[in-house]
């Protein structure tokens, strides 16, 4: 049974760090491996092929264009050499708005990093001028270049994507990233081009099938993901990894001290809250796009830093929103595959725009947080547009009657620190109020995985006076000894007299009690109960 409960240094600022351990939502390491840099308009199967290469489905797929606007970076296996691979937005380099400028922007920056560029196009199509332009672009780099004429999914097609040898780009292949046909081709002479070609072993059809049989999974995650879209937001079932709603996957939790390399810091919120924001405040980065308009980022988008000997690893979702609210495939996509990266996580950053207030939304989120057992740190950002920077004639806002507003709505955080900023001011020169919260995520991390002896929390016990709890007595148990049975969130067994369900205000007693003795700041911690007599078997 699970029951939910609930400095004066100099400020020093993080630095980035390329070369970390991958997580499911993370950059991958950068150990010297060629890195292939996917280009091409929009909606020419892009993403499609990066999914194909990375054997997982990390980039949204769907029939609309422009879906993918950051950078996404994966890895890839073939003939036993090792890629990695970028994923870019769809690039129309005379588009002069303000969100295609910054996906080109963003696209200009893995260009300069690859080592090897693959230029896409759709061969149901006909060759325009933005894609002589991007051509050209792309042969000024002078780094070795193949031509994907993509979506060939017949010998008609093939014969037709001769023509786009017009672009003046030598190395052409005909391929369909949906079924695999001709990506073989194209690894092979993306690896030739990259040297070691023969590290690999078996003949092009064994490779082929290793290819296949390596973005199995992919689909099969897919499929279940878009089969999750309904069930997820109508019943609210977090997922993890997989697709799988979180209750019905088993936990495994370490029974010893939790140790990891890296803390995985997700980035959560209504959409246009300043989520991509301050992903570029707290890493010194322009790694995500920013613009006014709701829903930029769908994608998830991270980067890695670290900070007073600590490696934190942001990751920025798209900002969630009721089902009322997303129409388009790609927008029910990027909820779930948010929701799935928040499961992931260590720690959420509940951004809360202070225009606004504190709204159902925001609870509903928070929510999200709190029942899957993450840390939670809530940032109310555009704070200075409330109070020194406030144009609209009104007094400047109290920060301690917001913050008791805030208190009220999202009881079941009681346990969060509240921090207030700007995350603009935090992208400039001075990095403004960044220190502080790079400071609590590593204290609210340390604070997860924080382990009480048994003797300890048994003498903890002898000090209560349970008597004093605002119990009925027919709701009352009677709790023999206590143990912490794991961490990251810290969980607790009760051997008590009677196998029944916690009276909720018992619990919230119990957990102030713990709270006031060992901390466990901005984490939730769960109860199990277990009655003594299933303990000793009698």
């Amino acid at each position: 049974m699970r029951i939910l409960a609930r400095d004066s240094r100099r400020d020093t600022l993080p630095t980035r760090r390329k070369s970390v351990a991958p997580t499911p939502a993370g950059r991958p390491p950068d150990r010297g491996e060629p890195l292939i840099a996917i280009v091409g308009r929009p909606n020419v199967g892009k993403s499609t092929l990066f999914n194909r290469l990375t054997g997982r489905r990390r980039s949204i797929v769907g029939d609309e264009p422009g879906i993918t606007r950051d950078r996404i970076y994966g890895e890839c296996d073939w003939a036993g050499r090792r890629f990695r691979a970028v994923d870019t937005g769809g690039i129309v380099p005379d588009d002069r708005g303000l969100i295609a400028a910054e996906i080109f922007a963003q696209a200009r920056v893995a260009l300069e990093e690859a080592d090897v560029l693959v230029m896409v196009v759709d061969a149901r199509t006909e060759m325009a001028k933005p894609d002589y332009d991007l051509a050209r672009l792309l042969e000024r780099l002078k780094k070795p270049l193949f031509l994907a004429v993509n979506k060939v999914e017949g010998e008609a097609l093939a014969a037709e994507a001769e023509n786009f040898r017009r672009l003046g780009i030598r190395e052409v292949f005909a391929i369909s990233s949906e079924h695999g046909r001709g990506v073989a081709e194209l690894l092979d002479a993306i690896a030739e081009k990259t040297g070691n070609r023969d590290q690999g072993s078996g003949n092009s059809k064994q490779r082929v099938s290793g290819l296949a049989s390596q973005q199995v999974g992919a689909e099969a995650a897919s499929e279940e993901i878009e089969e999750a879209i309904e069930d997820e937001i109508e019943e609210g079932g977090p997922l993890v990894p997989g697709g799988k709603p979180a209750r019905a996957q088993k936990r495994m939790r370490t029974h010893g001290e939790f140790e990891q390399r890296e803390t995985s810091v997700a980035i959560i919120g209504r959409p246009n809250v300043g989520k991509s924001t301050l992903l570029n405040a707290l890493t010194g980065t322009r790694r995500a796009i920013v613009s006014p308009v709701a829903g930029t980022t769908r994608d998830a988008v991270d980067e890695v830093v670290e900070f007073e000997g600590q490696t934190l690893r942001f990751v920025d979702t798209a900002g969630i929103r009721r089902k009322g609210k997303t129409r388009l495939m790609a927008e029910k996509l990027s909820v779930v595959m948010a929701r799935k990266h928040l499961e992931a996580a260590d720690v959420a950053l509940l951004v809360i725009d202070a225009t606004e207030g504190v709204t159902a939304s925001d609870a509903t989120i928070g929510g999200y947080a709190h029942e899957s057992g993450r840390s939670v740190i809530i940032i109310v950002n555009k704070w200075d547009a409330v109070t020194t920077g406030r144009k609209d004639g009104k007094q400047p806002a109290d920060r301690a009657i917001f913050e008791r507003q805030l208190r009220a709505t999202l009881k079941y955080l009681d346990y969060a620190p509240v921090i207030f900023l700007s995350a603009l001011e935090g992208t400039g020169p001075e990095r403004k109020g960044m220190a502080r919260a790079l400071r609590e995520v590593v204290t609210v991390a340390k604070e997860r995985r924080k382990r009480v002896s048994t003797g300890a929390m048994n003498r903890f016990l002898e000090r209560i006076d349970f008597q004093r709890a605002p119990v009925p007595m027919a709701k009352r148990v009677r709790i023999f000894y206590m143990t912490q049975a794991a961490v990251a969130p810290p969980t607790f067994v009760l051997f008590t007299d009677r196998g029944v369900k916690l009276h909720f205000a018992f619990e919230r007693f119990l957990e102030n009690k713990v709270r006031a003795a060992f901390g466990f700041k901005g984490t939730p911690i769960w109860f199990k109960v277990r009655p003594r007599n299933a303990a000793t078997g009698r």
